[in-house]
C-alpha cells in the first residue's frame, strides 16, 4: 500500500518541480537575443505608450512599468524556493535571488542585443523577497 505523504511534502514536492520550468523560463526570457525576447515582453511598451498618451512622459512610464516587470518575473522563485525548503531563512532565498539577477546580468553583457543593469538586480531581488516573505507571512 502506497502512503500518501504530508500535505507540506507535497506542497515542497511541487514547488521545487514548478522551480524548473519556471527557471527555463526566466533563462529564455532574459538570455534571448532582444528581437526575440520581445515578443513576450511587449506589453511593458504596450502599457508604456498607454500611459505616454495620457501625458507622462514615454521614457518614465517605460522605466517604471520594466522595474515592475522585473519585480514581477522574480516573486515566483521566492515562493517557490520558500515553499520548497521551507527551513530556508527568507534572507538567504534572497540573496539566492539576488545571486540569480547577478548571473543573468553578467551574462546578458556577452549578448550583443541585451543591456545588464544594476536596476534589474534591485528589482529582481525585491521581487524574490516580495514573494518569500508573502510565503512565510502566510505560513
Amino acid at each position: 500500500m502506497t502512503r500518501t505523504p504530508p500535505p507540506s511534502r507535497r506542497i515542497a514536492l511541487t514547488a521545487r518541480i514548478l522551480l524548473v520550468p519556471y527557471a527555463i523560463a526566466v533563462l529564455l526570457l532574459t538570455w534571448l537575443p532582444a528581437e526575440d525576447a520581445v515578443k513576450v515582453t511587449g506589453i511593458v511598451a504596450v502599457l508604456a505608450r498607454l500611459v505616454a498618451a495620457w501625458g507622462i512622459p514615454l521614457e518614465a512610464a517605460y522605466a517604471v512599468f520594466e522595474f515592475a516587470a522585473n519585480i514581477a518575473m522574480f516573486v515566483p522563485l521566492g515562493v517557490f524556493l520558500a515553499l520548497g525548503w521551507r527551513r530556508t531563512p527568507v534572507w538567504v532565498i534572497v540573496a539566492m535571488g539576488c545571486g540569480a539577477s547577478v548571473v543573468i546580468e553578467l551574462v546578458q553583457l556577452a549578448i550583443p542585443s541585451r543591456y545588464s543593469t544594476l536596476s534589474d538586480v534591485i528589482a529582481n531581488t525585491l521581487g524574490t523577497a516580495a514573494g518569500a516573505v508573502a510565503v512565510r507571512a502566510f505560513n
